[in-house]
């Protein structure tokens, strides 16, 4: 990621919608938000060894102000049909964005757990290094939330029920998974007030990637 700023979105999605939710974040959604001004990247992922169809949305920003700048937020107060008959369908919805407070490593893993946390770590850089010198990690990023951009009332936001929110953001991409799990409890014990009970941590694997700086939308 080069930007600053980040956005990230968990949701659950019925069997019965699968196909249609698919359909919709691949062939509209990701589109529409990597067109808008400010927005550069978005990677989907969903989440593994699970009956839910859990799946972890990660939007690469220029800044955080992007957020509740004028071109997205016209975007949120003006909703495809696609998307008025999708957002109601999306269960356990969480949506949080701000600044990308540290950065480490190199490259994109296969293995990526992306952990809320509330409590913020004192030295983000010295953690995201700490973590990404462990064995078998591509990269690490932290991000702080900023809940006055995320919370901006819109026609979109007014759609989904019970949205959740969160202060921070550690994601941890690594090789395999194996080396993943192994990181989780490294890190338990290096951070335990910042990444706290990872024992049932959720993995995801890469499921789609757009990048609006080198997508053809001709």
């Amino acid at each position: 990621m080069r930007g600053t700023g980040f956005l990230a979105i968990w949701s659950d999605v019925e069997p019965k919608h699968l196909t249609d939710y698919r359909h919709w974040l691949t062939r509209e959604h990701t589109t529409e938000r990597v067109t808008t001004k400010g927005f550069l990247a978005s990677r989907v992922f969903r989440m593994t060894h699970s009956d839910l169809n859990r799946f972890f949305i990660l939007y690469e920003l220029e800044s955080p102000e992007v957020l509740d700048g004028p071109a997205y937020l016209a975007r949120l107060n003006a909703p495809t049909p696609w998307s008025q008959r999708i957002m109601p369908l999306l269960g356990n919805f969480i949506r949080g964005g701000g600044v990308m407070a540290a950065r480490a490593g190199r490259g994109e893993g296969s293995a990526v757990v992306a952990l809320r946390i509330e409590n913020l770590p004192k030295d983000p850089a010295k953690l995201a290094a700490d973590i990404a010198a462990l064995d078998g990690i591509a990269a690490v990023q932290i991000g702080v939330t900023d809940l006055a951009r995320t919370s901006v009332p819109t026609k979109e936001k007014g759609m989904r029920k019970n949205e959740g929110i969160f202060a921070g953001l550690l994601i941890v991409e690594a090789l395999d998974e194996a080396s993943l799990r192994h990181a989780l409890r490294e890190m338990a014990e290096m951070a335990p007030d910042v990444v706290g009970d990872i024992g049932d941590a959720e993995v995801y694997q890469g499921l789609f990637a757009l990048d609006a700086r080198i997508a053809d939308f001709g």
